[in-house]
């Protein structure tokens, strides 16, 4: 190598040793912990996605819906937005103590827009806060329980491993809401339940049913006990049945000690 080549690769060499060096100051960039829609970040908190309701993430993950929206700091109607981070925790609910409900501020009714029910609780892009317009839910208990479906049953209940009862039958066989309330979610969003229905009673109470094969009733509307609100199926599993749970305060209870005796 000639005297020439020598001095130019030296040169190089020093020139990407400083390089290096100047790099080595600057600290990297901090890694954002970022959770993807669905799923849960390492702080615990769960990432909303699109088509999610308030209702559905506390009925997946067994919380009472009232004190996950206390703890996220989330008032009715409990509107969420997609990418929205929420403490899977709950906190006291003002709404379970039985206290005088105070007058609503008169500014507070009249200055915030009309919105329809449904978007007043899923998950969809931003919007101007929206006045609470879905279907009134009393607050008075569940005076009786209804069979959603005819059918023998075909898997009782386990609070850790099957949370409801599976009610045999035939596709296309009505599913009826076991008592009257509101729908508070309706879809396949929820793994395992495939086309699912979920029915706020009170504050209290919800029922859900699972594996329909047609939804006819659609979020933020009201239901009777006795309504057909389904059609049976077998979405999200390998056979002909409904999926039928009742919700205490977030926690599963056995659908057999609440509905009559047959």
């Amino acid at each position: 190598m000639g005297p020439g080549r020598g001095s130019a690769a030296l040169a190089a060499v020093l020139g990407l040793l400083l390089g290096l060096a100047a790099c080595g100051g600057n600290p990297p960039a901090p890694i954002e912990d970022r959770g993807a829609a669905g799923g849960i970040d390492r702080a615990g908190r769960y990432t909303v996605a699109s088509g999610d309701t308030l209702y559905s993430i506390a009925f997946r993950f067994g919380l009472d819906f009232r004190g996950l929206a206390a703890a996220n700091g989330i008032a009715a109607p409990y509107t969420i937005y997609p990418g929205q981070r929420l403490a899977l925790k709950t906190s006291p609910a003002p709404a379970a103590q039985k206290t005088a409900r105070p007058p609503v501020p008169r500014e507070v009714a009249t200055a915030t827009p009309r919105v329809t029910p449904k978007a007043a609780s899923r998950a969809t892009a931003p919007a101007p806060p929206p006045r609470p317009t879905a279907a009134k839910v009393s607050d008075a208990p569940v005076a009786s329980w209804r069979w959603p479906a005819a059918g023998k049953v075909a898997r009782g209940f386990s609070s850790t491993v099957h949370k409801g009862i599976d009610i045999a039958g035939a596709k296309g066989d009505p599913v009826r809401a076991s008592a009257a309330g509101s729908v508070v979610y309706a879809g396949a969003g929820i793994a395992g339940y495939g086309q699912l229905l979920i029915v706020r009673h009170n504050p209290r109470f919800l029922s859900a049913y699972g594996h329909n094969d047609r939804l006819l009733v659609g979020e933020g509307e009201p239901v009777a006990a006795g309504q057909r609100i389904a059609t049976r199926g077998s979405s999200g599993t390998d056979s002909v049945k409904l999926h039928f749970e009742i919700r205490r305060d977030g926690k599963p209870v056995d659908p057999l000690s609440l509905l009559p005796k047959r």
